[in-house]
Formats: structure tokens, sequence, C-alpha cells
């Protein structure tokens, strides 16, 4: 691995050469102490594979080098180094590989050329291009949980829960563009404002480095303070169910087998281990979509006679809606087709208690009247 230094500090520029120098897979191309010496060697020699950039390097500024660099070999690995913590907020955009606060120790840096030499082993190995990593399909989980994987490198591991609450947040607006101004609402309300800025920039810059692992870095797009995730290279749990649900307008013999096995995709309620202010109306739309299909779906498999596959899903919607008349009506009736009095009894004996107890009510005389029809 070919790297270059660039640091106006000499005592720092021969620390990291001879630190460097030392380092198995390492061959140290060059050292400058201006962007210009830099970008002239990479100019003419194009092979450089790993950049340890000081962001502020006398007059010249890292960042800008960084963005620079990057225009001649797209594929290059940028590392920062500075002695002042707060210029990482500013670092996120350029998409760095690391980010290290001087003084460096060998330790940390060797983890860092060793993180370098792994993610050019994934590219050789066919995994990707000119470009550095290919995009690799996202496999995301929404339903009862959060979980976002690629079969290439695994799960998706959050630097903190701010970036995977913001995935989460932007991931809830299918790939619409959501202001900044309304993320710092929703997701720092209590902070103030020039913090919550600070704050907002970490996460994007977190999110960003959690992705790029599994090739989709480019996946959190920004542009004129507005934030959206590109979903192409995604498969989303909860945006599938949605469609699928729309497709299936009418249940019938030729998508029976379709039509079940999309109700039980839903495994939950949308981030339902997540206590998410923000997305509780989606939450609610979610569920009451769900209830909805299920209920359409519990009761052509009753008039189909499959009495056994519309109780299981009956049963699901009664234990999420314990209060709710429809659904208790629905179960017993498919208890009362299939002759299974001991259900029956047992349900409505359930629900009449539970009624009376939590409420202080009795049942319905519709609901009464349809248990005493199959008695």
């Amino acid at each position: 691995m070919r790297v270059i230094i660039v640091d106006d500090e000499p005592a720092m520029l021969l620390a990291m050469k001879r630190l460097l120098t030392n380092m198995e897979d390492v061959e140290l191309a060059g050292s400058f102490r201006n962007a210009a010496e830099a970008l002239d060697f990479v100019r003419g020699r194009g092979d450089v594979d790993l950049a340890f950039l000081d962001i502020q390097i006398a007059a010249d500024d890292g960042l800008e080098l960084a963005r620079s660099l990057r225009l001649i070999r797209a594929d290059l690995d940028i590392v920062f180094t500075t002695s002042h913590a707060d210029y990482a907020m500013d670092a996120y955009d350029v998409y760095p590989l690391d980010y290290m606060v001087k003084p460096i120790s060998r330790q940390r840096l060797a983890q860092t050329v060793a993180r370098a030499v792994g993610r050019r082993s994934v590219a050789s190995s066919g995994a990707g291009g000119p470009g550095g990593l290919t995009p690799q399909r996202l496999t995301v989980r929404g339903l009862g949980c959060l979980e976002a994987s690629s079969k290439e490198a695994g799960a998706v591991k959050w630097i903190s829960k701010k970036s995977m609450e913001l995935f989460a947040y932007l991931l809830v607006h299918r790939g619409r563009s959501v202001t900044k101004v309304r993320i710092l609402a929703d997701i720092f309300p209590e902070m103030p404002l020039k913090n919550a800025e600070t704050y907002l920039n970490t996460a994007v810059y977190q999110l960003r480095k959690a992705l790029s692992l599994h090739g989709a870095k480019e996946m959190v797009l920004s542009s004129q303070e507005q934030y959206r995730l590109d979903l192409d290279q995604a498969d989303v749990d909860f945006i599938q169910f949605e469609q699928g649900v729309e497709q299936l307008s009418a249940i019938h013999a030729a998508n029976e087998a379709a039509a079940i096995e999309l109700e039980k995709q839903f495994a939950g309620e949308l981030l339902e281990d997540k206590s998410y202010v923000w997305a509780t109306a989606e939450r609610e739309r979610l569920a009451i979509m769900y209830d909805a299909y299920a209920k359409r779906l519990a009761s052509w498999l009753l008039s189909e006679k499959r009495y056994r596959e519309a109780a299981q899903i009956a049963r699901r919607l009664a234990a999420r809606n314990e209060f709710e008349e429809a659904s208790a009506l629905l179960l017993l009736q498919i208890f009362g087709a299939m002759g299974d009095r001991q259900s029956l009894h047992n349900y409505y004996a359930y629900y009449t208690q539970l009624l009376r107890q939590e409420l202080g009510l009795q049942p319905s005389e519709k609901l009464r009247q349809l248990y005493e029809q199959y008695q």
C-alpha cells in the first residue's frame, strides 16, 4: 500500500515517517509540507492508496486538499490528523477513512493502516472498482426491530445511537428529502440550536462511515440543508409490506400464497423496540394497515373453509387488539364455523371477563348473539 503524508510540522512529519516506514504492507511514497507539492506528486504518480493529511497545513486547507486529491484519484483513502478535535465535524462530507487527534500512537496508526489494507483487499477481490467498494444491497428490517445488513459485510455496526436514529428517521421518510430544521426539531428537540447542528453533522458523518463498509456511504444524500436516503440499493421490510398490500387489493386463489406470505412478513410494530416519539404516527398508520389487511385475509380464508389458517391470523389480531369487537367477532365466527365449541366458549368467556374487569362493560348484543348461534 502506497502512502503519503502531508503536514507542515517537521516534528510530526518525521514521527509519522518513522512509524509508517516500519509497518508491514506500507510503502511510504512521499511526505510533503504543503498542498501544492502533494497534488503535483499524485498527479504525476497516481498510484497512491492512502493519504494522511493534517487539516491545517500552514496557509492551506486540508479539507480542500482532500477534495482535490479525490478528483485526481477517486478511490484514495483519506485519514485526517490534527491537534484540534473540533475540526472532526467539518470532515464528514469528504468521507474520510479515519480521523486521528495528535499525538498518534503506533497502535492507533497500525489499526488505521490495517483497515485501509482490508478495504483494498475487498476491492481487489472483485467487490470494487475504480471508485472503491461496489454498493452492496442492504436488507433493512424495521418491523419489530431496527436492523440493517448486507450479504457481503454482515450487520451494519452503528457508531452511535443518534446515527442509528438518523438512519431510522430518514428511512421512515422513504427517500423523500427532509429539511435540517425539521430533523433538528424531531431528533434533538431540547438541545440548543448550535449544539444540535454540531451533533447532526456528527451523526451524518458517523452514519456514512458505518454504511461505507457496505459500499453504501453515498446512500446518505444532502443538498441545500436537506437530507434523504437513496433507497435504490435497499430492501426495506415495511416499505415492501405496504407495497404488497397495495398490490393485493383483491385476494383470490391465484395470489393466495403471496397473500399469506405477506401477512407473515409483518413481524411486529414499526421500530417496536425504539422509543422514537417522531415514529408514533407512522407506527400507528402501518398497524392500522396490517389490521385491515389481516382481517381481509382471514375472512377470505374463512370463506374458503381454511379454518386453521384463518384462526391463526384471527388469534394474532385479537391479541394485538384485545378490546376490539371486530377482531373478537371474527375469531368467534371462525371457531363456530370450524365446530370448535371449546375454543368458542373459552374465548367468549375470556373476552367477557376482560371487558367487565378492565372497562366495566358487557359484550354487545351482536357478539352475544353470534356466540349463542354456535352453541
